[in-house]
């Protein structure tokens, strides 16, 4: 990097990725692109980056370096529609706020080119889209999720429409610009269409515009579910998880050791299963194993497009001169998804009904256009391991995620690889584009209106220890060991400060009581600590009070009716194993479905 000349930014964000699923993290499942990235100069893998437990919330703090509740994303929009205690609150609009001031509009007003292709999630009203929050071009997903084929009979049909939450909530799924999208072209593949847009986003950039900077905000809604891929990328993975989630875990903790992201000694969390939730493998029907199976190789097969996607992207970067002035990080917003919790507001309230009107869930119609299906607890507890559970709750499963971090090349160099064990969060990045772009935060007062300051840390010091050590783990800290982040979405709540976790799990789930634990060494959970560290106990306690009146939690699950899990939330967890063909198709569908 030219002396005065500034970074480009690349923000790569995959959607329920757990913390194993890329190979540099000890995965099976073919990431070279992704792993290239942490082999670059200087390129390294944070163990101990930290989100919040759902996406948009993440998506919230990842864009304005401040915690969820003050942003407008307490609480998921989908769930504080059927929330009570949520409704009205402040810092629970379901949308990123105006209390905040986001990254695109700041890097925007200090001169840099701003553009995105992928899940927003953050609104779903033109007045809440990208473009309103400072993005010059932008094609995006508004709500959280998507058929990645474009396929959507539900919303055609007049009979059997979505539920209420999205009817009245916005016209179209997609909005590029300022204008909603009703058709996505013929060929439409979620990853594919997202990689190739940022491309063109880049590619039609104005004379004037090449002279700037730019900000590429390049967020893929995979591997989130309804879990589909090309057939050639599945054809890949056939048979590769036909011996099960569980042996499948223990190949990746002993691949998480080889590759010394984890300590020898670790203890994981046992896997939690309640009432409802797919059984022991042996205890399946040959039949279920089968689609399991299929499942997860669908899974793997998205994981591995976006990748090749990546590698896109960074090819173009390399092809137009822009590649080595580029600071690029790839992470995931939360940990794997092992529940199907969110079909219900996305789908409408009867999510099994629309899965057997429209869909075919067949053995050989797994990951095609018109199969609807997740890979459930017993698998996302694969990835997330050794840490327990997994997305939705504020455990280390479903909070602490993979990160690489690629930095732009300057005149320190060191050898790739690195491992990074600094505790650091989602908050951190938006001061940290800040400080590498030679801008400053506006503070608490942004266009004439009060915002909230920064939570997050800059990483710029730090890397600069990155560039300028050779040894291939950086045990530097980014934080002080006083530094306090708090967690609560949908009644399920966690704090760090230092090497201690209190940690919330509601029930099924959890106890429904705060926990201790020592990360250091017990990043697991698996020993409560309270009962003998009683002062320690208390004093987190006190921070979580400090911390919920700052940001404006309102509850947790268990002292609210309304927060946190239904009765039923997880009865239905395996049933789209059942569907195996489709009723009814509307008529402006027929023809179009893949045999």
């Amino acid at each position: 990097m030219a002396s005065g000349e500034r970074p480009n930014f690349l923000l790569i964000v995959a959607d329920d990725l757990g913390f194993s699923d890329c190979s540099c993290f000890g995965s099976e499942i073919q990431t070279p692109n992704i792993d290239a990235l942490a082999q670059e100069p200087s390129g390294t893998r944070f163990t101990n980056y930290h989100v919040a437990s759902m996406c948009a919330p993440t998506r919230s703090m990842l864009m304005t370096g401040t915690d969820n509740h003050i942003a407008g994303l307490g609480n998921m929009a989908e769930f504080i529609a059927n929330s009570p205690p949520h409704q009205g609150k402040p810092g629970h609009e379901g949308y990123l706020n105006d209390k905040v001031a986001a990254l695109p509009e700041l890097l925007r007003n200090g001169g840099y080119h701003t553009i995105m292709a992928g899940k927003w999630h953050l609104g779903l009203k033109k007045a809440y889209s990208p473009q309103a929050r400072g993005f010059q071009k932008s094609f995006a997903l508004l709500p959280g999720c998507a058929n990645h084929y474009g396929y959507e009979p539900q919303y055609e049909d007049e009979i059997n429409e979505p539920g209420p939450f999205f009817r009245n909530a916005t016209r179209a799924l997609h909005i590029e610009d300022s204008e909603y999208v009703q058709d996505l072209p013929e060929n439409f593949y979620s990853s594919d269409f997202y990689g190739s847009k940022v491309m063109d986003y880049l590619k039609e950039r104005l004379p004037e515009e090449r002279e700037q900077p730019w900000f590429a905000y390049l967020p893929f809604t995979a591997p989130h579910w309804p879990l589909q891929a090309p057939k050639e990328v599945m054809d890949k993975y056939r048979g590769w998880y036909d011996d099960g989630p569980a042996a499948l875990r223990l190949k990746r903790l002993e691949k998480l050791k080889e590759l010394g992201l984890i300590e020898p000694n670790v203890k994981p969390h046992d896997v939690v299963v309640v009432q409802g939730e797919p059984a022991e493998w042996d205890d399946m029907d040959p039949d279920t194993r089968a689609k399991s199976a299929r499942a997860m190789e669908a899974y793997a097969a998205m994981v591995d497009r976006m990748d090749w996607n990546i590698g896109r992207v960074v090819s173009y970067l390399k092809e137009i001169g822009e590649y080595d002035n580029t600071y690029i990080i790839f992470m995931s917003d939360n940990g794997a998804e092992g529940a199907s919790i969110e079909a219900q507001p996305v789908l409408g309230e009867r999510v099994l009904k629309h899965l057997e009107k429209y869909y075919d869930n067949s053995l050989d119609n797994i990951g095609r256009k018109d199969s609807y299906v997740w890979y459930g607890t017993r698998w996302a507890q694969a990835a997330t391991a050794p840490s327990r559970l997994h997305k939705r709750f504020s455990t280390e499963g479903g909070c602490r995620v993979p990160l690489i971090l690629k930095p732009a090349v300057s005149d320190k160099v060191s050898t790739g690889g690195k491992i990074a064990n600094a505790f650091c969060t989602c908050m951190d990045i938006t001061p940290t584009f800040l400080e590498l772009a030679g801008l400053t935060h506006p503070g608490t007062e942004y266009k004439g209106r009060t915002v909230a300051a920064l939570r997050g840390a800059s990483w710029a010091s730090f890397l600069d220890t990155i560039r300028t050590t050779d040894a291939s783990v950086v045990n530097t800290t980014i934080h002080p060991p006083d530094y306090v982040m708090g967690f609560e979405v949908h009644g399920s709540a966690g704090l760090i400060k230092g090497r201690y976790k209190l940690t919330y799990v509601p029930k099924p789930k959890g106890p429904q009581r705060w926990e201790l634990f020592d990360l250091e060494g017990d990043p697991g959970e698996t020993q409560d600590l309270k009962e003998r560290l009683p002062e320690k106990f208390e004093e987190m306690l006190e921070e979580w009070e400090k911390y919920k009146r700052e940001v404006g939690v309102v509850g947790l699950a268990g002292e609210l009716d309304g927060i946190g899990p239904g009765e039923d939330e997880f009865e239905d967890s395996t049933a789209w194993v059942r569907w195996i063909g489709k009723s009814n198709v509307p008529k402006q569908f027929e023809g179009k479905v893949p045999t």
